[in-house]
């Protein structure tokens, strides 16, 4: 073979091992990717982990915490919620984490250009954040979740103010996302929250809309806003079918985390000594939902006894939850048992109520009649028999004397905290909300009063303080937030209530 044929049979054979190993190289990217197993999760696989994942720390935050501060219930040991000396609390780190997932929704939905899980992702990207920020004030909201897209891992903390009322704050963005469900939109699917209606999801995002507007009312002129909720008033939640609830479905993977809890932790929350006050003056029929009886006449119902537990350092007795929460050992069980509550009918027209007794906005329904409507609302939530507590009706009970409306705003509040019961944080944020309104007096919330032995001198705290790890993983936004808001502190006060 000649020296010329050699390198020219060479350069053809170089050149075939190249582009071989090229080809090669695409193919082992191409076995790389496995055809069973997408690098995108479905939207419709990703919403209902948001939901119930979200489901649970709403009950656990109820349970824990919320009930509790709110005096719905109380703690029989443990005390440091009731007492008022708190620490850290898990809320943070639980909601981030559910954040991050919901990025993932609105991302993927954003790159698959459907609008209808967009708007879905907006809405549930705003109930969280509403969470956090009512907690715990200025918070990591417009450079958050950006570690990945972005590598920004020391985000920086917004204001309270800006997140609630800026261009892409809370109430500008559930507008967006109603705006997207009033266009053209594909249906969605896996939503075990509202199963796949978007017109209940549009009714909701409005609805927290409206809870939202009536929280930054001392600081901001919200009747414009306000007015055009309630001129078209189905925009909001029609009836208890609107509610947004989560019905667990009882199986191990999708249970209510109460009914998993060991009988000594269950044991750990009591129904509140004001709560049961409040019931017994009224004959409440709900009584019989929120808690169970005394052991001596758990079989007996015609001569049940209900005792409250103190907030506070100072009792000894007081009844366990209802049946619907738990199933203890020796006593009866309901067929009926607890979701996971987010916001319901009942708020809603609470909240109407309230907007129309404030004058804040001039509607053609009264104060008196939202006012029935929630009470009746929240009674058929709970599907109670008022006869047991000696009511020939849903009508007599409304218009009896300690019930009956009596156009003073502590009536509204006082049924809507009786409804707000685990209702994760509300209770809380809410009882929060009419101190301040009050400068602090509880003797102007008659169904409250200040817990015994607590080591705040009778102040409700203001916030949670934020996790100890923001001090040292995010220093320098930490110190910024903190100095802003006048220190991290339970009584420092947020722009909601300053």
């Amino acid at each position: 073979m000649s020296y010329i044929k050699y390198k020219i049979i060479h350069f053809f054979t170089l050149g075939c091992l190249f582009f071989s190993l090229n080809s090669c190289t695409e193919d082992i990217e191409t076995l790389r990717e496995n055809p069973n197993q997408p690098a995108n999760a479905a939207l419709s696989n990703i919403l209902p982990s948001i939901i119930k994942n979200t489901a649970n720390i709403t009950v656990e935050q109820s349970f824990l915490v919320g009930n509790n501060a709110a005096q719905l219930t109380a703690k029989s040991h443990v005390l440091e919620v009731d007492v008022y000396s708190w620490r850290g609390f898990s809320t943070w780190n639980s909601i981030y984490n559910v954040l991050r997932d919901v990025n993932v929704l609105e991302q993927q939905a954003i790159f698959e250009e459907n609008k209808a899980f967009e708007a879905v992702a907006v809405i549930w990207r705003c109930y969280l954040f509403s969470i956090l920020t009512d907690m715990y004030g200025d918070i990591p909201y417009s450079e958050a979740l950006q570690g990945q897209s972005a590598a920004n891992f020391r985000p920086k903390y917004d204001t309270q103010e800006e997140i609630y009322t800026g261009e892409k704050g809370l109430l500008k963005e559930l507008g967006r996302a109603n705006d997207i469900l009033n266009g053209n939109r594909p249906n969605i699917d896996g939503d075990i929250l509202f199963d796949n209606d978007l017109n209940k999801w549009q009714r909701f995002c409005n609805s927290l809309r409206l809870r939202l507007l009536v929280r930054i009312s001392k600081q901001k002129n919200v009747t414009v806003e306000l007015t055009d909720l309630l001129t078209n008033t189905n925009q909001l939640m029609q009836s208890n079918t609107d509610n947004a609830v989560l019905k667990y479905q009882g199986a191990v993977a999708n249970n209510n985390p109460i009914r998993q809890l060991k009988s000594g932790d269950f044991d750990a929350v009591r129904i509140g000594e004001n709560l049961v006050r409040t019931f017994n003056l009224t004959s409440d029929p709900r009584l019989g939902v929120y808690a169970r009886q005394t052991d001596g006449t758990i079989n007996d119902l015609n001569n049940a006894v209900y005792l409250g537990w103190q907030n506070g350092n100072c009792d000894t007795d007081g009844n366990r939850l209802g049946l619907i929460y738990y199933d203890y050992p020796t006593h009866p069980t309901s067929e009926k048992k607890a979701d996971g509550i987010f916001m319901t009918y009942s708020e809603v027209k609470f909240l109407q109520a309230e907007i129309v007794q404030r004058g804040l906005v001039l509607t053609g329904s009264s104060a008196e009649t939202l006012y029935n409507e929630g009470i009746e609302a929240a009674l058929d939530y709970y599907d109670v028999d008022e006869r047991t507590f000696g009511w020939n009706s849903r009508a007599d009970f409304i218009n009896s004397a300690n019930i009956k409306y009596d156009q003073n705003l502590n009536t509204i509040w006082k049924q809507k905290w009786i409804s707000l019961y685990f209702s994760g944080l509300e209770g809380y944020i809410e009882v929060r909300r009419w101190l301040d309104y009050h400068n602090g007096d509880w003797t102007q919330l008659s169904f409250l009063s200040a817990p015994c032995g607590n080591q705040n001198g009778d102040q409700l705290p203001a916030r949670f303080v934020y996790p100890a790890s923001e001090g040292t993983l995010n220093s320098d936004q930490f110190n910024i937030a903190t100095s802003r808001m006048g220190g991290n502190t339970q009584n420092t006060k947020m722009w909601l209530i300053k």
